[in-house]
């Protein structure tokens, strides 16, 4: 079918045209979706409530685009004549704007919900605090080996491969299937969305400085699965407490997957160091658990929650096997960066939150000069300070939770600590620490905001720190 012929059968049947919609934040979100709910006939509006002069190059691109654009508007201003509201996912439920649309009575729907409504191709989401990126990134070569044409789209922020799940969904044929990495703000305004399979690696605390409490935190991850029906499938992490009790609520086929032997019929698991899928009274063994390039046990669960979804899904389990040895991770998720003098430098950036951090140094085989520090998202780093003390040299803490962190690895006995003002002098700090056998490893549990636009540009500028001190070219 010509792309010409499928987008006029699109538009044809599209919801959204002749609707007026209203996308509230001219970032990445709403510069995708504009262009998108354009064509399918929509008269679009994209405002942001920030002034012109904060954003810059945006504003010109959202004008580009042939759609309204509002800089600084009101909450009234920028809804005046809506039928549906598309909001960003920063932008918070309890939002002025947002209160002001649902007080209106008008449908609020995430990026995601439209891309649902408007996607021919199937859709396998992925979800949970740790672990989506990896998991949604290797599920998609997984079934690229296994012959589909597949995108990798949504909330995922691997460098290359971002790519917003609205525009995969605007140009996937129907022969197509699209991973997709959905976080809790893009679950808060879902009412149909439903993947064919649904993965939750894992719930611990993480956003409570948007959420107000952990139950409703759980309570936006348990939305991916609202939607889905008896034939579709759950992949649910059994070990994990939160996840395992919305396992159990699903009204979906369920695999669960776990690191030890697994449990029920249809289950991910490792037996006699193997790592093994059942699916529906068949049993698939996929070659050893130390065979997978990407260390630590977390990034086992996350190779079986990809693997059991992918069977699930119709790939070849032989296939499967191929694309799991094969898969050697994302850029700033336990990412290689050097190796020199014995010293191996680790570019962890995408370690948003403490339970991450934990798992990271877990996953080391030597000790750790470790780079920690950010933005606080209302977090407990108790249990930082009790790994940190296990299994590091030394500490160079950097932004504005450097006080919490140093007082829990204090609070652990552990003193070896020194402060950093920058990325650069950070790395500079932990060469001099380091000594062979170690790893300097930037694992920041913290939101990178205050000293950087985002976890990408910090990971890029330790990155470009370790290869300007030891001399290795870009």
């Amino acid at each position: 079918m010509t792309t010409e012929r499928r987008s006029a059968i699109i538009e044809k049947q599209s919801e959204f045209e002749g609707k007026r919609i209203v996308l509230i934040g001219m970032a990445r979100t709403g510069l995708a979706a504009a262009p998108v709910l354009r064509r399918l006939g929509a008269q679009v509006r994209l405002t942001d409530s920030a002034p012109a002069d904060r954003l810059g190059d945006r504003l010109e691109t959202a004008r580009r685009l042939g759609v309204e654009a509002l800089a600084g508007a009101s909450a009234s201003e920028a809804l005046e004549g809506a039928e549906i509201v598309v909001p960003s996912p920063g932008v918070p439920r309890d939002s002025e704007i947002l209160r002001l649309a649902v007080q209106r009575g008008l449908p609020v729907l995430s990026e995601i919900e439209v891309a649902y409504r408007i996607c021919r191709a199937p859709i396998l989401a992925v979800t949970g605090t740790n672990g989506k990126t990896t998991t949604t990134v290797l599920l998609g070569e997984i079934l690229r080996e296994a012959g589909y044409t597949t995108r990798v789209a949504g909330n995922v922020a691997a460098d290359e491969l971002k790519q917003a799940l609205i525009t995969a969904a605007d140009q996937a044929e129907a022969s197509d299937v699209i991973c997709a990495e959905v976080s809790s703000f893009q679950l808060e305004w879902v009412d149909r969305f439903r993947p064919r399979a649904g993965i939750l690696t894992n719930i611990t605390p993480d956003h409570l400085d948007r959420h107000r409490t952990f139950a409703e935190y759980a309570a936006c991850k348990e939305r991916l699965f609202a939607a889905m029906r008896p034939d579709d499938v759950a992949v649910i992490n059994a070990l994990n407490a939160p996840a395992r009790a919305i396992g159990e609520r699903v009204h979906s086929m369920r695999l669960w997957f776990d690191r030890g032997s697994g449990q029920g019929d249809n289950c991910a698991c490792v037996r006699e160091g193997q790592m093994v899928v059942r699916w529906q009274g068949q049993e698939h063994r996929l070659g050893s658990a130390q065979s997978l390039q990407i260390p630590g046990t977390h990034n086992l669960e996350n190779a079986l929650a990809a693997a059991g979804a992918a069977i699930a899904f119709g790939a070849d389990p032989k296939v499967v096997a191929i694309a799991l040895r094969a898969f050697r991770g994302v850029p700033h998720r336990m990412e290689r960066v050097a190796e020199a003098d014995g010293i191996l430098y680790i570019n962890n950036s995408m370690c948003t939150n403490v339970d991450a951090a934990v798992r990271s140094l877990e996953a080391l085989e030597r000790p750790a000069v470790l780079i920690a520090g950010g933005s606080d998202k209302n977090a407990d780093y108790s249990p930082l300070g009790a790994v940190i003390a296990r299994h590091a040299r030394h500490l160079i803490l950097i932004g504005d939770t450097a006080d919490l962190i140093e007082a829990s690895a204090r609070g652990a006995g552990f003193s070896a600590i020194t402060r950093a003002s920058s990325m650069e002098e950070a790395v500079s700090a932990a060469i001099r620490q380091a000594q062979a056998g170690d790893a300097v490893i930037l694992s920041p549990a913290c939101a990178s905001f205050g000293m950087f636009q985002d976890f990408e540009a910090r990971g890029a500028a330790f990155r470009q720190a370790v290869r300007r001190h030891l001399g290795v070219r870009e």
